[in-house]
């Protein structure tokens, strides 16, 4: 049997440089350019933002900014499109 191995990427194990980023050094990556979206209720939301007032029942959609920083918090996704429409972010659609 056959066995095929990269010897020297096994012997010279290298590690990514992205992966080696610290957590303020990678959110720096997207700048002001780049957005996430997420689904949280609004008992989360309570805790992530202060002096808010959230139904601790109710659902919203959260933009964050690459670095995490809350920029929009809204009940619909359509609400967050029409928002990044008139801005100069794209949205991260994996993260």
């Amino acid at each position: 049997m056959y066995e095929k191995r990269n010897d020297q990427a096994t012997r010279d194990h290298v590690i990514h440089p992205l992966k080696s980023l610290t957590r303020a050094q990678f959110a720096a990556l997207g700048g002001n350019a780049v957005a996430y979206m997420r689904a949280v209720s609004g008992e989360v939301l309570g805790t992530m933002i202060e002096d808010a007032s959230f139904d601790p029942q109710g659902s919203y959609q959260l933009l964050m900014s690459a670095d995490g920083k809350p920029l929009l918090v809204t009940d619909t996704e359509d609400a967050v499109t029409d928002w990044l429409e008139d801005s100069s972010l794209g949205l991260a659609t994996l993260h």
